[in-house]
Protein backbone atom coordinates (compact mmCIF):
# COMPACT_ATOMS: atom_id res chain seq x y z
CA UNK A 1 0.00 0.00 0.00
CA UNK A 2 2.58 2.20 0.26
CA UNK A 3 2.67 3.15 -3.55
CA UNK A 4 -0.60 4.08 -3.40
CA UNK A 5 -1.23 7.93 -3.16
CA UNK A 6 -3.52 8.83 -0.06
CA UNK A 7 -3.10 12.14 0.09
CA UNK A 8 -4.15 15.49 -2.17
CA UNK A 9 -3.85 19.19 -2.02
CA UNK A 10 -6.19 21.32 -3.34
CA UNK A 11 -4.37 22.08 -6.37
CA UNK A 12 -4.80 17.88 -6.78
CA UNK A 13 -8.42 18.43 -6.77
CA UNK A 14 -8.44 21.04 -9.30
CA UNK A 15 -5.92 19.07 -11.67
CA UNK A 16 -7.87 15.93 -11.48
CA UNK A 17 -11.69 17.56 -11.96
CA UNK A 18 -11.28 20.60 -13.40
CA UNK A 19 -13.12 22.65 -10.98
CA UNK A 20 -10.57 25.75 -10.05
CA UNK A 21 -9.45 25.62 -6.35
CA UNK A 22 -11.43 28.63 -4.87
CA UNK A 23 -14.66 27.06 -6.42
CA UNK A 24 -13.94 23.91 -4.12
CA UNK A 25 -13.42 25.89 -1.27
CA UNK A 26 -16.28 28.09 -2.01
CA UNK A 27 -18.21 24.50 -1.61
CA UNK A 28 -16.39 23.18 1.10
CA UNK A 29 -17.34 25.80 3.44
CA UNK A 30 -20.86 26.20 1.52
CA UNK A 31 -22.34 23.20 1.37
CA UNK A 32 -19.77 21.41 3.81
CA UNK A 33 -19.03 18.70 1.00
CA UNK A 34 -15.84 17.97 2.25
CA UNK A 35 -14.10 17.45 5.58
CA UNK A 36 -10.15 17.98 4.81
CA UNK A 37 -7.55 16.65 6.57
CA UNK A 38 -4.47 18.77 8.45
CA UNK A 39 -0.71 17.90 8.65
CA UNK A 40 1.02 18.99 11.80
CA UNK A 41 1.65 21.83 10.18
CA UNK A 42 -1.80 23.04 9.65
CA UNK A 43 -1.82 22.17 5.78
CA UNK A 44 -4.97 21.29 4.84
CA UNK A 45 -5.05 17.92 2.56
CA UNK A 46 -8.06 15.56 0.87
CA UNK A 47 -8.27 11.53 1.09
CA UNK A 48 -9.22 9.26 -1.77
CA UNK A 49 -12.98 9.64 -0.74
CA UNK A 50 -12.72 13.35 -1.37
CA UNK A 51 -11.21 12.90 -5.10
CA UNK A 52 -13.91 10.13 -5.94
CA UNK A 53 -16.41 12.67 -4.34
CA UNK A 54 -15.29 15.80 -6.18
CA UNK A 55 -14.87 13.66 -9.51
CA UNK A 56 -18.14 12.76 -9.36
CA UNK A 57 -19.68 16.18 -8.46
CA UNK A 58 -17.98 17.66 -11.27
CA UNK A 59 -19.48 15.03 -13.73
CA UNK A 60 -22.84 15.96 -12.42
CA UNK A 61 -22.32 19.63 -12.81
CA UNK A 62 -21.20 19.77 -15.59
CA UNK A 63 -24.44 17.48 -17.19
CA UNK A 64 -26.39 20.36 -16.06
CA UNK A 65 -27.22 19.32 -11.80
CA UNK A 66 -26.54 22.51 -10.04
CA UNK A 67 -24.42 22.12 -6.94
CA UNK A 68 -26.93 23.45 -4.51
CA UNK A 69 -29.20 20.40 -5.87
CA UNK A 70 -25.69 17.27 -5.23
CA UNK A 71 -24.86 18.65 -2.49
CA UNK A 72 -28.71 17.95 -0.85
CA UNK A 73 -27.87 13.92 -2.01
CA UNK A 74 -27.00 11.51 -0.16
CA UNK A 75 -23.96 9.49 -0.93
CA UNK A 76 -26.01 6.61 -2.44
CA UNK A 77 -28.19 9.51 -4.17
CA UNK A 78 -25.05 10.53 -6.06
CA UNK A 79 -23.44 7.54 -6.92
CA UNK A 80 -27.50 6.66 -8.36
CA UNK A 81 -27.24 9.89 -10.50
CA UNK A 82 -23.62 8.64 -11.63
CA UNK A 83 -25.08 5.52 -12.93
CA UNK A 84 -27.87 7.15 -14.74
CA UNK A 85 -25.42 9.31 -16.72
CA UNK A 86 -23.35 5.94 -17.11
CA UNK A 87 -23.49 5.34 -21.35
CA UNK A 88 -25.50 8.22 -22.07
CA UNK A 89 -24.28 11.52 -22.68
CA UNK A 90 -21.70 11.52 -20.23
CA UNK A 91 -19.92 8.08 -20.46
CA UNK A 92 -17.01 9.21 -21.60
CA UNK A 93 -16.34 11.70 -18.08
CA UNK A 94 -17.78 8.63 -15.83
CA UNK A 95 -15.11 6.39 -17.63
CA UNK A 96 -12.76 8.94 -17.20
CA UNK A 97 -13.41 8.78 -13.72
CA UNK A 98 -13.15 5.66 -13.00
CA UNK A 99 -9.67 5.02 -14.99
CA UNK A 100 -8.27 7.89 -12.87
CA UNK A 101 -9.10 6.15 -9.68
CA UNK A 102 -8.05 2.77 -10.81
CA UNK A 103 -4.60 4.60 -11.86
CA UNK A 104 -4.13 6.54 -8.51
CA UNK A 105 -4.66 3.56 -6.54
CA UNK A 106 -3.13 0.57 -8.64
CA UNK A 107 -6.08 -0.88 -9.14
CA UNK A 108 -6.54 -3.74 -11.78
CA UNK A 109 -10.06 -4.82 -11.51
CA UNK A 110 -11.09 -1.68 -11.61
CA UNK A 111 -9.98 -0.73 -14.76
CA UNK A 112 -10.99 -3.77 -16.05
CA UNK A 113 -14.58 -3.37 -14.78
CA UNK A 114 -14.42 0.17 -16.36
CA UNK A 115 -13.46 -1.56 -19.48
CA UNK A 116 -15.47 -4.52 -19.62
CA UNK A 117 -18.57 -2.62 -18.76
CA UNK A 118 -17.78 -0.59 -21.85
CA UNK A 119 -17.51 -2.79 -24.08
CA UNK A 120 -20.78 -4.39 -23.75
CA UNK A 121 -22.17 -1.00 -25.09
CA UNK A 122 -19.11 -0.15 -27.71
CA UNK A 123 -16.63 -1.36 -29.71
CA UNK A 124 -12.99 -1.24 -28.83
CA UNK A 125 -12.42 1.20 -31.37
CA UNK A 126 -14.59 3.72 -29.99
CA UNK A 127 -13.63 3.44 -26.81
CA UNK A 128 -9.91 3.63 -27.69
CA UNK A 129 -10.73 7.04 -29.62
CA UNK A 130 -13.28 8.52 -27.18
CA UNK A 131 -11.84 7.10 -24.16
CA UNK A 132 -8.53 5.88 -23.66
CA UNK A 133 -7.15 8.79 -26.42
CA UNK A 134 -8.65 11.76 -24.44
CA UNK A 135 -7.24 10.06 -21.09
CA UNK A 136 -4.04 9.75 -22.08
CA UNK A 137 -3.66 12.78 -23.15
CA UNK A 138 -5.05 14.26 -19.84
CA UNK A 139 -2.43 11.86 -17.78
CA UNK A 140 0.33 13.16 -19.85
CA UNK A 141 -0.65 16.82 -18.49
CA UNK A 142 -0.85 15.07 -14.90
CA UNK A 143 2.39 13.78 -15.26
CA UNK A 144 4.46 17.22 -16.55
CA UNK A 145 3.13 19.53 -13.48
CA UNK A 146 3.53 16.40 -11.03
CA UNK A 147 0.06 15.51 -9.55
CA UNK A 148 0.77 11.28 -10.70
CA UNK A 149 4.45 9.53 -10.66
CA UNK A 150 5.54 7.84 -14.04
CA UNK A 151 4.54 4.56 -11.65
CA UNK A 152 1.27 5.81 -12.51
CA UNK A 153 1.48 6.23 -16.04
CA UNK A 154 3.04 3.29 -16.36
CA UNK A 155 0.70 1.19 -14.96
CA UNK A 156 -2.60 2.68 -16.95
CA UNK A 157 -0.40 2.44 -20.16
CA UNK A 158 0.57 -1.23 -19.78
CA UNK A 159 -3.19 -1.97 -19.20
CA UNK A 160 -4.51 -0.49 -21.59
CA UNK A 161 -1.78 -1.52 -24.31
CA UNK A 162 -2.95 -4.99 -23.19
CA UNK A 163 -6.28 -4.29 -24.03
CA UNK A 164 -5.01 -3.05 -27.43
CA UNK A 165 -3.06 -6.67 -27.76
CA UNK A 166 -5.94 -8.93 -27.48
CA UNK A 167 -8.16 -7.33 -29.79
CA UNK A 168 -5.08 -7.20 -32.83
CA UNK A 169 -4.64 -11.05 -32.09
CA UNK A 170 -8.73 -11.03 -32.68
CA UNK A 171 -8.42 -9.37 -35.79
CA UNK A 172 -4.65 -11.31 -36.84
CA UNK A 173 -6.95 -14.33 -36.59
CA UNK A 174 -10.23 -12.94 -38.44
CA UNK A 175 -8.98 -10.55 -40.86
CA UNK A 176 -8.21 -10.75 -44.49
CA UNK A 177 -5.01 -8.42 -45.72
CA UNK A 178 -5.35 -5.99 -48.09
CA UNK A 179 -1.76 -6.85 -49.78
CA UNK A 180 -2.05 -3.30 -52.22
CA UNK A 181 -0.01 -1.32 -49.36
CA UNK A 182 2.51 -2.27 -46.83
CA UNK A 183 2.58 -0.71 -43.51
CA UNK A 184 5.85 -1.36 -41.62
CA UNK A 185 5.49 0.56 -37.94
CA UNK A 186 8.52 1.04 -35.57
CA UNK A 187 10.01 3.73 -33.17
CA UNK A 188 13.22 5.30 -33.48
CA UNK A 189 16.55 4.54 -31.14
CA UNK A 190 15.91 4.56 -27.53
CA UNK A 191 12.38 5.15 -28.28
CA UNK A 192 10.21 3.14 -25.94
CA UNK A 193 6.75 5.13 -25.77
CA UNK A 194 4.52 2.83 -28.76
CA UNK A 195 1.11 2.64 -26.64
CA UNK A 196 -0.06 5.08 -29.69
CA UNK A 197 2.09 3.51 -32.17
CA UNK A 198 0.28 -0.15 -31.47
CA UNK A 199 -2.99 1.27 -31.87
CA UNK A 200 -2.35 2.27 -35.46
CA UNK A 201 -1.04 -1.53 -35.71
CA UNK A 202 -4.72 -2.27 -34.67
CA UNK A 203 -6.14 0.38 -36.88
CA UNK A 204 -4.42 -0.67 -39.96
CA UNK A 205 -4.93 -4.32 -39.77
CA UNK A 206 -8.68 -3.59 -38.54
CA UNK A 207 -8.69 -2.13 -42.18
CA UNK A 208 -7.62 -5.16 -44.29
CA UNK A 209 -4.00 -3.81 -44.61
CA UNK A 210 -0.87 -6.03 -44.25
CA UNK A 211 1.14 -4.35 -41.03
CA UNK A 212 4.07 -5.25 -39.70
CA UNK A 213 5.06 -4.32 -36.36
CA UNK A 214 8.67 -3.55 -35.45
CA UNK A 215 8.09 -1.80 -31.80
CA UNK A 216 10.55 -0.02 -29.82
CA UNK A 217 13.76 1.39 -30.06
CA UNK A 218 14.68 0.00 -33.59
CA UNK A 219 17.99 1.26 -35.61
CA UNK A 220 17.59 2.81 -38.99
CA UNK A 221 20.02 0.37 -40.66
CA UNK A 222 17.40 -2.07 -39.26
CA UNK A 223 14.64 -1.09 -42.16
CA UNK A 224 16.74 -1.88 -44.99
CA UNK A 225 16.36 -5.32 -43.55
CA UNK A 226 12.62 -5.53 -44.30
CA UNK A 227 12.93 -3.67 -47.81
CA UNK A 228 14.64 -6.82 -48.86
CA UNK A 229 10.86 -8.31 -48.87
CA UNK A 230 8.96 -5.73 -49.05
CA UNK A 231 8.37 -3.41 -51.87
CA UNK A 232 6.17 0.15 -51.48
CA UNK A 233 6.49 0.52 -48.49
CA UNK A 234 4.56 3.00 -45.78
CA UNK A 235 6.89 3.24 -43.17
CA UNK A 236 5.11 4.86 -39.86
CA UNK A 237 6.90 6.17 -36.76
CA UNK A 238 6.77 8.24 -33.80
CA UNK A 239 9.10 10.84 -32.58
CA UNK A 240 7.46 11.32 -28.46
CA UNK A 241 11.21 11.30 -26.44
CA UNK A 242 13.66 10.77 -29.49
CA UNK A 243 15.63 12.34 -31.18
CA UNK A 244 16.82 14.84 -29.05
CA UNK A 245 15.49 18.45 -30.05
CA UNK A 246 18.74 19.19 -31.68
CA UNK A 247 18.34 16.18 -33.81
CA UNK A 248 14.81 15.60 -35.11
CA UNK A 249 16.57 16.95 -38.90
CA UNK A 250 19.59 15.14 -38.78
CA UNK A 251 17.42 11.85 -37.81
CA UNK A 252 14.70 12.36 -40.84
CA UNK A 253 17.47 12.92 -43.37
CA UNK A 254 19.14 9.87 -41.90
CA UNK A 255 16.02 7.96 -42.87
CA UNK A 256 16.08 9.33 -46.09
CA UNK A 257 19.42 8.91 -46.60
CA UNK A 258 19.61 4.74 -46.03
CA UNK A 259 16.38 3.97 -46.59
CA UNK A 260 14.28 6.06 -48.74
CA UNK A 261 16.65 7.43 -51.41
CA UNK A 262 16.13 5.06 -54.13
CA UNK A 263 12.87 3.52 -53.51
CA UNK A 264 9.24 3.65 -53.97
CA UNK A 265 9.03 3.99 -50.07
CA UNK A 266 7.63 6.82 -47.55
CA UNK A 267 7.88 7.48 -44.19
CA UNK A 268 4.80 9.15 -41.97
CA UNK A 269 5.98 10.78 -38.88
CA UNK A 270 3.95 11.74 -35.60
CA UNK A 271 4.84 12.92 -32.21
CA UNK A 272 5.58 15.41 -30.07
CA UNK A 273 8.96 16.24 -31.45
CA UNK A 274 7.52 16.83 -34.58
CA UNK A 275 6.65 20.39 -33.64
CA UNK A 276 10.51 20.76 -33.28
CA UNK A 277 10.99 20.21 -37.02
CA UNK A 278 12.32 22.81 -39.60
CA UNK A 279 11.08 21.42 -42.71
CA UNK A 280 13.26 23.76 -44.71
CA UNK A 281 16.21 21.40 -43.57
CA UNK A 282 15.09 18.23 -44.89
CA UNK A 283 13.83 17.06 -47.74
CA UNK A 284 10.34 15.75 -47.53
CA UNK A 285 9.81 14.66 -50.77
CA UNK A 286 8.87 10.79 -49.01
CA UNK A 287 8.13 12.15 -45.83
CA UNK A 288 4.81 13.35 -44.37
CA UNK A 289 4.39 14.53 -40.92
CA UNK A 290 1.10 14.34 -39.28
CA UNK A 291 0.20 17.22 -36.41
CA UNK A 292 -1.94 14.44 -34.65
CA UNK A 293 -2.91 10.50 -34.66
CA UNK A 294 -6.48 11.67 -35.75
CA UNK A 295 -5.21 13.31 -39.20
CA UNK A 296 -3.25 10.11 -39.99
CA UNK A 297 -6.36 7.89 -39.26
CA UNK A 298 -8.84 10.13 -41.24
CA UNK A 299 -6.52 9.40 -44.13
CA UNK A 300 -6.49 5.73 -44.55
Amino acid sequence: MNNIKTEFTIKDLENFSGIKAHTIRIWEKRYNLFEPNRTDSNIRYYDINSLQKILNISLLNNNGLKISKIAALSQKGIEQQIKELIFKDGFENQAANSLKLAMLNFDENLFNKTYNSLIQQFNFRTIFTKIFMPFLNEIGVLWQINTITPAHEHFITNLIKQKIHINIEKLQVSQTKNESQQFVLYLPLNEIHDLGLLYFHFELLFLGYNSIYLGQSVPVENLIDVQKVYDNISFITYLTVEPSKESVEDYLEEVNTKVLKNSKDILWVLGAKTALLDESLVDLSQIKVFKSPLELLNIL
